[in-house]
């Protein structure tokens, strides 16, 4: 190793890593992976965990116009799930060893902040679970139906039994894209602050990227670093969630002429690694978007966490998810098994059980 590449390796080791050196590691696929696998195993051993989880997105309605979603329905075509449907499926996960139920809807015009207390205290009155619900566009938009700051939703919010909040809505943190793809949703600013006023609050909170569409690879490092700047402010995240974009079925797929090859995929979540570097440990690849074989790609660039069962997934599935709805833990461990990685269950706040 010449002598810039043990200066890189040192920044990189103490967290203080810069654009240039990511821009040089994307560049530099091999000696990115490398460190990258180098740092997942000193942060996380062999161990490549999972949470038994459901989803529940309990309506489809929604006033937004996000080009890349094909899940959005208008009110009188969409539906809405009554509380005893709410709490069938709760009843169906937990039977079924779940420790999470996750949360996320359309922007349903008729709702307030009452109603989404209401489904926390359903669930919480009859079952101990953890609830991981309501993204910062969720939150942002029941402030302004309920007439609230977004701090006085997430404080009723958490008396009504919320555990933790998805860090979905983010895609790119770069407001000349969400100008195309999102117009519509909160602003980078906005979503940051409503992120680090729930981490303010004792909220703790994944984070996320959708990478796949118009942005450029120094928008995804732009994100990144994004990431780590309030991270190292708050150490509220627990995860970061790398989300490949669904191209069918959505206004954006026609627009985006390409594909994400695995290798493509490979680098961000590698970079993702690098870049989080020691301030957040848990790098996480999804199933539903990558599909088997490449998920087991992301374990061997940097990822430590496969996510959930899920046991019910509508938002990927609808633009055009190449695998099912539901991954049981036995399939889940097989499959990090043949990485030749250790599973182990946890909870949403990466406890092992």
């Amino acid at each position: 190793m010449n002598a810039d590449f043990e200066e890189l390796y040192e920044r990189i080791r103490h967290g203080a890593i810069e654009r240039e050196d990511a821009l040089f590691l994307a560049s530099n696929p091999l000696y990115l992976w490398c460190i990258a696998d180098e740092l997942r195993a000193k942060e996380n051993g062999d161990i490549v965990t999972y949470v038994v989880n459901r989803n529940i997105n309990f309506t489809n309605v929604c006033v937004g116009d996000c080009k890349f979603c094909a899940f959005r329905a208008e009110k009188e075509q969409g539906y809405m799930l009554s509380m005893d449907a709410i709490l069938e499926k709760v009843e169906e996960a937990v039977i079924n060893d779940a420790t999470e139920i996750c949360i996320q809807s359309g922007l349903h015009p008729d709702l307030e902040i009452s109603d989404y207390c209401g489904i926390l205290e359903g669930i919480k009155s009859q079952y101990d679970v953890h609830i991981h619900a309501f993204s910062p566009m969720e939150i942002y938009y029941v402030a302004i139906k309920s007439g609230m700051t977004e701090a006085e939703v997430l404080k009723e919010l958490k008396s009504a039994g919320l555990g933790s909040i998805p860090g979905t809505a983010a895609e790119i943190l770069d407001d000349s894209i969400r100008a195309i793809i999102c117009p519509n949703k909160v602003n980078t600013a906005k979503w940051t602050e409503v992120i680090t006023t729930a981490h303010r609050l004792g909220i703790p909170s994944t984070a996320t990227i959708l990478y796949g569409h118009i942005e450029s690879l120094e928008d995804r490092i732009n994100h990144i670093f994004k990431i780590r700047d309030i991270q190292k402010e708050t150490g509220g995240f627990t995860e970061f969630v790398l989300l490949k974009f669904m191209r069918k079925n959505n206004e954006l797929g026609k627009m985006v002429d390409r594909s994400v090859s695995s290798q493509e995929s490979a680098i961000v979540h590698a970079l993702a690694r690098v870049i989080l570097h020691p301030y957040c440990s848990n790098i996480q690849a999804s199933w539903v978007k990558l599909g088997l074989k490449d998920v087991q790609k992301m374990l061997l660039s940097g990822a430590n966490d496969l996510g959930g069962t899920l046991m019910e997934e509508n938002i990927s599935r609808l633009s055009g998810s190449p695998v099912g709805e539901y991954m049981s833990p036995d399939d889940l461990e097989r499959l990090i098994k043949d990485a030749g990685r250790t599973p182990r269950r946890r909870n949403t706040l990466y406890e092992l059980l």
